[in-house]
């Protein structure tokens, strides 16, 4: 019988994850992206009696574990869901848009990235969601950390002294684009708020749910320095996830305040370690009502 990790006291899982493993699927780079988590959420899927029909994915920023879950048909149709109108730009454009995949795949191959240039498409006046997209894509590889919330920089010095040339890899990002189109069909976008999409959407049949909010509710408050909209009630969420009755995957800072909305509604949680952006190891805590597959 597989081991049940206790609520509280369990050992974390000490394995970092080698993201140079992991498919890079996303066009963003995003600042508490979850590419170190993909593996535990194919482990998490393919535990399951049956794979989902359906991942929904409220708090979908860059998307990793949606485009993982679609491109390798963990479930039938994933379902993304973002309330910052930048991020949702580039989703808009790339699934919802026919023909702004491709659109902005030459956009950012046909780009010239000089200083210049740059100021002043990030100083435009978008005018359409296609040209937002790009803006955000541009602004998201040249600003320190990926980071698009009021107060971000451009990168200074950079990797190797590239300055903003140091993540703009526009082959690289064209390609990944390219792909996502091959299986765009399983893909669902909606620009909107997580909560009131749960809210309306409860307990869909042969669902699954990854939950990966702005961490903000702990002492740590991380996500407030990281994302525009980093606000979230979170003891609503704790108590709309509770509900399911589909399976359900949510991460969040390993915070004792966490620990305490988990064991309050009876739900397990296990610290699994991981690396920042600055190659620090760190834990992170995955919660569910059955973590009886790590």
């Amino acid at each position: 019988m597989a081991h049940q990790p206790s609520l509280f006291g369990e050992p974390s899982l000490d394995k970092v994850i080698n993201v140079a493993s992991v498919p890079q699927r996303s066009p963003f780079r995003y600042p508490g992206g979850k590419t170190w988590l993909v593996p535990r959420i194919r482990a998490w899927l393919m535990s399951l009696p049956t794979l989902p029909a359906h991942l929904i994915e409220p708090f979908a920023g860059g998307g990793i574990v949606s485009l993982t879950v679609a491109a390798e048909r963990l479930a039938d149709h994933v379902t993304m869901i973002e309330l910052d109108h930048e991020v949702a730009s580039v989703w808009l454009t790339i699934i919802e848009d026919e023909g702004g995949g491709e659109w902005l795949a030459r956009q950012i191959l046909d780009f010239e990235l000089t200083r210049p240039r740059v100021l002043g498409v990030l100083e435009s006046d978008p005018g359409s969601t296609r040209e937002l997209a790009f803006r955000t894509i541009l602004k998201n590889r040249v600003h320190h950390g990926g980071i698009l919330a009021p107060g971000s920089a451009l990168i200074k010095n950079g990797e190797n002294g590239k300055g903003i040339a140091s993540r703009w890899y526009p082959e690289t990002l064209a390609r990944r684009i390219t792909k996502i189109l091959a299986f765009r069909e399983r893909l669902t976008f909606v620009e909107g708020d997580a909560l009131e999409y749960l809210d309306a959407h409860p307990d869909e049949p042969n669902a699954a749910y990854f939950i990966d909010p702005p961490y903000t509710a702990g002492s740590k408050r991380a996500g407030s320095r990281l994302y525009t909209h980093f606000e979230i009630d979170h003891t609503r969420l704790f108590d709309l996830a509770a509900g399911f009755d589909g399976p359900f995957l949510m991460t969040y800072d390993n915070d004792e305040a966490i620990l305490e909305m988990a064991e309050s509604r009876g739900l397990a949680a296990v610290a699994v370690a991981m690396k920042n952006t600055h190659h620090a190891k760190m834990t992170e805590l995955l919660i569910s009502r059955d973590l009886s597959w790590i």
